[in-house]
């Protein structure tokens, strides 16, 4: 069975007010793919009885259900790798000449997933910083399922193959039955928590370093707007911010400016005081 027009417009008008992410016609495939297993889940006969029992009887517990099987999850530990060497090479030397006074870090991955971004960040700061530094990094997500996921930092041996050295294996992480748990040293340093980026931002402390990537992509350019003017207010003046290959502030917020970092870019708000390795792009 495949989806009529009616349950398609359900769900993605619920996608689109719970979580910003529009779902253009044409995605039925898609949405009825992601929504087998949920339905079954909940001992429903197919997707089209499910959202039809929704649709009658609004389920709180339900509609999460469909708003994590519908947020696209795929990530990998260092995925695509640049704006990591561009953190070794160029912005972590930076930012230890400015904060030499309070030698602490603080970096947020607003779109964490099941928390490989975050911990890759750890083991990035773990191998760059000075003795004596400390550092935290905060992962958000809207998908409760992957907040879970983060914070039980297991991982399977296919996903530690992707994008982890050997040696980084070896040393971040302990066998778990047939799984790899992050040790606890890493962990200390990074927390997650469940978080939409559509709604009114909660209150935090500034953060160095805003991970925001492959998220913006899927809001419309009003809601990107909304998200980089959040994401700017607890952005530290002369702090970074790391969006996906595909995503740019450019003709959507003017308040940023995109700047050469190693041999991939990042931004900064206009305000900020030139940081010394980074150019204007």
């Amino acid at each position: 069975m495949t989806l009529s027009q009616a349950e398609f417009a359900f769900v993605s008008n619920l996608v689109r007010k719970e979580a910003s992410i529009v779902l253009a016609p044409g995605k039925e495939y898609l949405v009825e793919a992601r929504l087998i297993p949920v339905a079954r889940a909940v001992g429903a006969a197919n997707v089209n009885d499910f959202i039809g029992d929704l649709q009658k009887r609004p389920d709180p517990a339900h509609q999460i259900k469909i708003i994590d099987a519908l947020t696209t999850n795929e990530t990998s530990f260092f995925r695509d790798r640049e704006p990591f060497s561009a953190l070794t090479d160029v912005v972590l030397p930076e930012l230890i000449k400015s904060r030499s006074a309070v030698r602490k870090l603080r970096f947020w991955s607003a779109a964490s997933s099941s928390g490989q971004e975050a911990y890759s960040l750890a083991i990035t700061l773990q191998e760059t910083l000075p003795t004596g530094w400390t550092y935290e990094i905060l992962g958000t997500d809207i998908s409760t399922a992957m907040v879970d996921r983060a914070n039980k930092a297991e991982y399977s041996q296919v996903e530690v193959n992707r994008g982890l050295a050997a040696t980084q294996l070896v040393q971040y992480f302990e066998r778990a039955g047939a799984h790899w748990r992050v040790i606890p040293a890493l962990r200390k340093n990074v927390s997650f928590k469940h978080m939409s980026l559509t709604a009114p931002f909660p209150p935090m402390q500034p953060f160095d370093v805003i991970f925001l990537r492959n998220v913006l992509i899927y809001f419309d350019v009003a809601t990107k707007r909304q998200v980089l003017r959040n994401a700017a207010k607890i952005l530290r003046p002369d702090g970074l911010l790391f969006l996906g290959a595909a995503e740019t502030t450019i003709g959507i917020d003017d308040n940023y400016e995109r700047v050469a970092a190693g041999r991939t870019s990042a931004y900064r708000t206009r305000t900020a005081a030139p940081v010394g390795a980074a150019r204007r792009g």
